[in-house]
């Protein structure tokens, strides 16, 4: 008989107590179904990941497409009032998809994750009245993040304050920190920041 018969359904590993004759003490096929059932586990973090950023991708759009010139070439207002309600029609129905994946922090790693979020917070007020200094700033936090790869060729040295921080932080906390800093530097390039 399963014991998890909606497993089965799912093509997962069932427990099937039926089978009295194995070559593996039960604690082995126990141990061997958990894993089968924890790879499952992390591929649906990595799927749900997947689909947060894609989310998350899209709001981005919406605001560009909000902000862009081609909103402000549309010959009349009834057709830029139509288009700002299309935007937020498509807005709304964005909104309706949640994926929450909890990373697990310890006290120390919640601060550091504080910090990191402060620091970004700031770059992100500063970019109306300083988009180039902003834009240095971001390429600082993009270095202090280089320590799990090669240094970026921007000849920004890396903030040793925020380097501090995001070490502190959790794997997968690192590597969304770095996709938002990612994601501001393809913005910066996108308004066509020159250096005076």
């Amino acid at each position: 008989m399963d014991i998890v018969p909606w497993l089965a359904a799912a093509a997962l590993p069932t427990i099937d107590e039926s089978q009295a004759v194995s070559p593996h003490p039960p604690k082995q096929r126990l141990l061997n179904v958990l894993d089968q059932v924890e790879a499952r586990v992390e591929k649906l973090r990595k799927d749900a990941a997947r689909i947060e950023e894609e989310k998350d991708n899209l709001l981005a759009t919406l605001d560009a497409i909000r902000d862009s010139e081609w909103m402000l070439e549309l010959d009349e207002c009834i057709e830029r009032d139509e288009m700002k309600h299309s935007i937020e029609r498509v807005l709304s129905r964005c909104m309706t998809v949640e994926t929450i994946v909890h990373t697990n922090r310890d006290p120390q790693q919640e601060e550091c994750l504080h910090k990191v979020n402060q620091f970004i917070d700031s770059l992100v007020i500063g970019l109306k009245s300083d988009p180039v200094a902003a834009r240095t700033q971001c390429y600082s936090y993009m270095n202090a993040c280089a320590f799990q790869s090669t240094a970026s060729d921007s000849g920004v040295p890396a903030d040793r304050f925020f380097e501090s921080a995001i070490l502190g932080c959790t794997l997968d906390d690192q590597k969304k920190v770095k996709k938002r800093l990612q994601g501001l530097l393809d913005y910066f390039a996108r308004m066509n920041i020159i250096e005076t």
